[in-house]
């Protein structure tokens, strides 16, 4: 059971960044490394966004018996995994500017933004609380918004 739940992490975190692929494959019949790129932002922003939700709601998965990584492997390692995947996504998240796909406009709102969001996983790893966890979910929402409206901004406004 705890292994289902770990894949539907994954496979829900692979359809849920599908879109900006099929988007991608829909506009120029190719899938290309940028397309890849886009897909792999939003998998390694999935695990971070939902596992801070669990953590302040693990009392209602462990009432529902579903096996979220709080419930099965504690708080601790939860928050640790959080800090991981943030500061992979933060390092995966400066690529597009990397790789000419964006540019200086992106690169230091996608720094800023990285910035918060790893503080928010750090101070979550350091000392728990249910409305810090609350509020590094809620962060999680606004960064990848403003990290894909700085992606736009950025390729109209080319520097």
């Amino acid at each position: 059971f705890v292994v289902a739940i770990v894949a539907t992490l994954v496979i829900g975190g692979a359809s849920g960044a599908m879109p900006p692929v099929l988007g991608w494959a829909a506009m120029t019949n190719s899938v290309s490394a940028q397309a890849l790129l886009l897909f792999l932002i939003i998998f390694l922003w999935t695990p971070p966004h939902f596992w801070a939700l669990a953590l302040y709601r693990t009392e209602d998965y462990k009432k529902s018996g579903l096996p979220m990584l709080p419930v099965t492997h504690g708080s601790d390692y939860t928050r640790l995994q959080i800090l991981l995947y943030t500061l992979v996504l933060s390092a995966v998240s400066l690529m597009p500017y990397a790789m000419h796909m964006s540019g200086v406009l992106y690169a230091i709102a996608a720094v800023i933004l990285d910035a918060i969001f790893v503080a928010y996983a750090w101070e979550l790893k350091r000392r728990y609380s249910d409305a810090l966890a609350r509020k590094a979910f809620r962060y999680s929402i606004v960064y990848l918004s403003l990290l894909f409206a700085a992606m736009l901004v950025d390729h109209y406004l080319r520097f």
